[in-house]
């Protein structure tokens, strides 16, 4: 079934964020839901969107806000897709947990969870595009260096030349794939399969994983190894949905890098952002949540499974972040 096939009367839809401080961010946030509404317009009874943490609105204020008034009446069922790119700590524990609490507000309450968004082909092809645009003549690198006699030569080309000129600017670019990073090897490995799925076929001299927090290899480690493996240039490519601190962190590390290494054109990819694909593909897991066969990895599930180095997280509970913003939440997690 199609998501436009689905019924006004169906349950609402609300996204669940993790949230930023970064104002930018939130209102690509506030863009994105947006999108959704315009994309959903006549099919889709109500979206709104909210945060666990750091930024307002929170996900208590959202749920009322959003299936108050079908609460009154009785009860209210949503699908909550959580936002989040990998199935880490913030999509398996801490938003089921702060749907849980709401549910413990409001009894009437019914909600069908959505998996997280990747790794899926429309955000691979949203990656591509993105390195595409930092490889463009046109772009600077984080050095403020260009790549004029690049740009000299595709303002000559021809338009049937032009995919000749990407296959080899690809082919000199050793990209560099950031990820958020999290204690959750299985959300890890997500990320390294973006990695191996985003080399395959798309013509790159290297695609290198790394992460910017909580676990390596470091932003600056992959970034010497493309050095080392002899890369002239580097596309940094931040696998993040919005603006924030960790992706300015991304792009302030890439620039120390240049400048010490002044003799390698390193650029930074945008983010993947409050895009058409993105809506598209938020509307497909509030489909799959109704009609589809929502395939979790288990397999590898740190929560489920003792794996090495993490065998105390086997059966943790999952408790909801505070959130300041969210007075019913009280001080503490419930």
């Amino acid at each position: 079934m199609t998501v436009g096939a689905l019924a006004t009367n169906g349950p609402l839809l609300l996204i669940v964020g993790h949230g930023t401080r970064d104002a930018s961010g939130v209102a690509q946030f506030r863009q994105l839901i947006g999108l959704v509404r315009d994309r959903s317009a006549g099919w889709l009874p109500g979206v709104d969107g909210g945060f666990i943490e750091l930024a307002a609105p929170p996900v208590g204020e959202v749920v009322t806000r959003l299936a108050g008034a079908r609460l009154a009446e009785g009860g209210a069922e949503l699908v909550a897709v959580p936002l989040v790119l990998s199935a880490a700590g913030h999509g398996k524990g801490d938003i089921p947990a702060a749907l849980a609490r709401e549910q413990v507000r409001h009894p009437g309450l019914r909600y069908r969870y959505g998996r997280p968004l990747g790794p899926h082909p429309v955000l691979l092809d949203v990656l591509e595009a993105r390195i595409d645009a930092a490889l463009a003549p046109e772009a600077r690198g984080v050095d403020g260096r260009g790549a004029e006699a690049q740009g000299a030569e595709r303002r000559g080309a021809g338009t049937r030349d032009l995919a000749a000129w990407a296959a080899r600017a690809r082919a000199g670019t050793h990209v560099v794939l950031v990820g958020r990073g999290s204690t959750d090897p299985d959300g890890n490995a997500e990320v390294a399969k973006v990695a191996r799925l985003l080399w395959e076929g798309r013509g790159y001299a290297d695609v290198t994983l790394s992460f910017i927090s909580l676990t390596g290899p470091s932003v600056p480690a992959a970034l010497d190894q493309a050095r080392r493996l002899g890369a002239e240039r580097i596309v940094v490519a931040p696998y993040f949905l919005f603006a924030g601190v960790l992706p300015d962190r991304v792009a302030a590390q890439a620039g120390a890098f240049a400048e010490r290494h002044r003799e390698i054109d390193v650029r930074v990819a945008g983010l993947i952002g409050a895009c058409d694909e993105l809506a598209g593909l938020v509307l497909e897991r509030y489909a799959e949540a109704l009609h589809g066969d929502i395939r979790m990895n288990c397999d590898t599930c740190a929560y489920r499974i003792a794996m090495p180095g993490f065998a105390d997280k086997v059966g943790q509970a999952q408790t909801p972040h505070h959130h300041p913003h969210d007075v019913a939440a009280g001080h503490g997690h419930l």
